[in-house]
């Protein structure tokens, strides 16, 4: 088959149009977020994970096939080594529209330059407390002040938008939202908050317990705020409200109180080159033995990744009172 017969989108089979492409980089991280990761964690050997030059071809077949926006994530992206080189050939590629990170800030205060002018043109950073203590307790391993930093050297580059990413959790930081919206507020940044997923077992951690929803959320906010609705978006699965006044926009990222699947536009490329149909579910393809028994072979390449397209599921089935069906952590997913 050649490239002529293949179709220029990519859509399922319930109608949905994919463009918009996340890929993990590595599993790795400098971070142990207990959410994310179990505090003693067992990363994958080199051999199993995709090289450098293997993301760039998938990046380049999706592109092609009509995705417009790739996000790189981990694990931690910035720390594995050829990183920025690898952003520079993905935001070469002509058809690309928008290259976007997402970051635990830790490497931003040295690499924001090179990001800018990789051609990266949004950062999301994780940011889930602005107390040190707390920081370094949901992190286990963070330095909030490195991140502070980090995110100072952001703005200095001018990106598109810079946005945090809260991951809130009951009885830990589900206090201080509004404190996290001030400082969204006052660097002039935008701000998501997001329900927790349920990926992999992590230890010393009750999932169920620690849930906190969007809308009591923007309870807590309206006492400090005035929000207002947006129809903004950025392709993702964020609901953005304005606060008045500002230029500061608060997305809310639900899985659990408004499930958002129906307008799903995305898939996920595992560090092992698994390609992930839905976040909370177990449909994939091996894009990786596809791209090493048929090496070169792009078009046979694209037919699988058009193929897969049949069986992204309708939506996902999150549960926070059972154990988890998806055992993968959200680090070898790519957040």
């Amino acid at each position: 088959m050649t490239d002529t017969n293949l179709p220029a989108q990519l859509i399922d089979r319930f109608g949905r149009t994919v463009d918009y492409l996340r890929i993990s980089i590595t599993d790795r991280c400098d971070f142990r977020c207990v959410y994310c990761m179990s505090e003693d964690m067992t990363f994958l050997p080199r051999a199993q994970i995709l090289s450098l030059e293997e993301i760039y071809i998938l990046a380049k077949a999706f592109a092609e096939l009509g995705v417009k926006k790739i996000r790189i994530t981990g694990g931690e992206p910035l720390v594995r080594k050829g990183a920025l080189e690898l952003l520079h050939n993905i935001g070469r590629i002509e058809s690309l529209k928008e290259l976007v990170i997402t970051t635990n800030g830790s490497q931003l205060e040295s690499m924001a330059k090179d990001l800018k002018q990789a051609g990266v043109k949004r950062i999301n950073i994780s940011l889930d407390t602005l107390d040190a203590d707390k920081f370094k307790a949901i992190t286990r391993t963070g330095d909030l002040q490195q991140v502070l930093r980090g995110i100072k050297a952001a703005k200095v580059q001018g990106f598109e938008r810079i946005k945090i990413n809260a991951v809130i959790l009951k009885n830990r930081n589900h206090l201080e939202v509004n404190d996290l919206v001030q400082f969204a507020v006052d660097n002039a940044i935008d701000i998501s908050f997001i329900e927790e997923m349920p990926l992999g077992m992590v230890s010393n951690h009750d999932r169920s317990g620690a849930y906190y929803s969007s809308d009591l959320i923007k309870k807590d906010l309206a006492r400090q705020f005035s929000l207002m609705a947006t129809t903004e978006s950025t392709g993702g699965p964020s609901k953005y409200l304005n606060v008045i006044g500002t230029q500061t926009r608060v997305g809310f990222i639900s899985p659990h109180s408004a499930n958002f699947c129906s307008t799903c536009n995305r898939v996920r490329l595992t560090v092992e080159g698994q390609l992930l149909l839905c976040l909370g579910n177990e449909h994939s393809v091996d894009l990786k033995q596809v791209l090493r028994e048929h090496p070169g072979d792009l078009p046979a390449l694209k037919q699988a990744i058009i193929n897969a397209m049949q069986i992204k599921p309708e939506k996902h089935e999150f549960n926070l009172h059972e154990q988890p069906i998806i055992l993968r952590h959200m680090s070898v997913t790519g957040g």
